[in-house]
């Protein structure tokens, strides 16, 4: 099923304000001992990367939210269309 662009905005809010409650918790308790930083330091970069998620721009989220809301996002069907197509044809290669 596929969501609404309302509703991707909101996942995308709701999970930024998850990782930076984890931070803030996460932070608080890395001061009670050594080896939860040596354990924090010797984590692969790409772990760290998953823990933490997707890079949300959460100025550009409110910039978007605020365009659709004064009606002045700009939206190009044939663009739109286009991009579904080429989503639903099988490569030729």
């Amino acid at each position: 099923m596929i969501k609404s662009v309302g509703q991707n905005i909101s996942a995308a809010i709701e999970a930024s304000r998850l990782r930076e409650g984890g931070k803030t918790r996460a932070s608080s308790s890395v001061g009670s001992g050594a080896a939860s930083s040596s354990s924090a330091t010797s984590a692969s970069p790409a772990a760290r990367m998953a823990a933490e998620g997707a890079p949300i721009d959460l100025d550009r989220v409110a910039a978007i939210k605020a365009a659709i809301a004064s009606g002045n996002y700009p939206v190009n069907p044939s663009a739109i269309a286009d991009r579904m197509i080429a989503l639903d044809l099988p490569n030729a290669g």
